[in-house]
C-alpha cells in the first residue's frame, strides 16, 4: 500500500500483532485490506514466514520486541496514521455483516460513538464457521483513540473506554484461534505459565479455594454459559481442555507462591 490514503476506502487503520502466524495472517488481511486505508502488522520475531506473507497481502509489517500484551497493542496505535483504528488477531475474520456494519458508521462522516464492540466467535479445527448459537467474546474493536486506547497492561489486550458509550456491531469476528486440539493444550499450557507468572498475587487461602471451584465452575462456563454443547464432541473438548488448563494455572500461581515468583 501507499503512503498516501487511498480513496473510496474507509478512514480507518487496521492493526494486527503477531508472531509465527503464517497460516493464518494471509486470511485476515484479505477480509479487511480492500476497505481500510491501510493494514499495518506488528511483528514480534516471527521465525516462519508470517513477515513475508503479511507483505504480500498488503500490509505493512513493524518489528517490535514481545513488551506484553496490552504494551504490544498501544505500540500497534502509535503506528497507525489513523485515528480511527480497528484492531485484529492474526487469526481472526471479519464477516461481510461486520464490514457492512462498520462502513454504514462512515456513511454520514464521523461515526456517532468513538467505541464499537462485536462478538468475537471460536470456529473449531475443520469448521468453516462457528458453531450454533456461539457466545465466547465480546470485544471492544473499532474506536477513535483520541478518546479510547488498549490498557498498558503485560497481561490483558483491552481497550479501556472509561467514560465512553459503545455501540454494538453485528456480525462479529470468526476466530480461528487453534489450528488442531493438540494446539490448543500447547497454547493453553502456555497461557497457564504466563498468566501464573505475570498475575496480581494472590493469597494462600485464596489458591486453594479455587484449587477446589476453578476446575467445575470454568467447564460448567465454557460448556453451558458459552454454548459449546452446541459444537458435539469437540464443544465438549473445548470445553474440558480450556477449563482444566485455567485450573492449572491456579496450580502453578500457588507454586509460585510456594518457592517464590521468578523474575519477569
Amino acid at each position: 500500500m501507499s503512503e498516501a490514503a487511498v480513496p473510496n476506502r474507509l478512514p480507518v487503520s487496521c492493526f494486527i500483532i503477531a508472531r509465527d502466524e503464517a497460516d493464518r495472517i494471509g486470511r485476515t488481511i484479505a477480509s479487511v485490506r480492500d476497505w481500510v486505508d491501510e493494514v499495518i502488522v506488528i511483528d514480534s520475531g516471527s521465525q516462519d514466514a508470517t513477515v513475508a506473507v503479511a507483505e504480500a497481502a498488503g500490509a505493512r509489517v513493524v518489528f517490535n520486541a514481545w513488551p506484553g500484551f496490552g504494551q504490544q497493542k498501544r505500540f500497534g496505535e502509535e503506528q497507525c496514521r489513523n485515528d480511527w483504528l480497528l484492531n485484529l488477531d492474526a487469526d481472526e475474520v471479519v464477516t461481510q455483516l461486520l464490514r457492512i456494519a462498520i462502513s454504514n458508521l462512515f456513511q454520514d462522516g464521523t461515526p456517532p460513538l468513538a467505541v464499537y464492540g462485536t462478538p468475537v466467535n471460536i470456529v473449531y479445527p475443520g469448521w468453516r464457521r462457528p458453531r450454533l448459537w456461539p457466545r465466547d467474546h465480546y470485544c471492544l474493536r473499532l474506536y477513535d483513540r483520541r478518546r479510547a486506547r488498549f490498557k498498558d497492561s503485560t497481561l490483558h489486550d483491552s481497550v479501556d473506554a472509561a467514560g465512553e458509550r459503545t455501540g454494538d456491531l453485528p456480525g462479529g469476528l470468526d476466530h480461528y484461534s487453534i489450528r488442531s486440539l493438540d494446539d490448543l493444550i500447547r497454547k493453553c499450557d502456555e497461557r497457564a505459565t504466563y498468566n501464573a507468572t505475570h498475575a496480581k498475587p494472590k493469597s494462600a487461602l485464596e489458591l486453594n479455594a479455587r484449587l477446589v471451584t476453578d476446575l467445575p465452575w470454568n467447564f460448567l462456563k465454557y460448556y453451558l454459559v458459552r454454548t459449546h454443547f452446541t459444537g458435539g464432541l469437540t464443544g465438549l473438548q473445548f470445553a474440558t481442555i480450556t477449563a482444566f488448563y485455567r485450573w492449572v494455572r491456579i496450580v502453578r500461581m500457588k507454586e509460585l507462591l510456594k518457592n517464590g515468583a521468578p523474575d519477569t
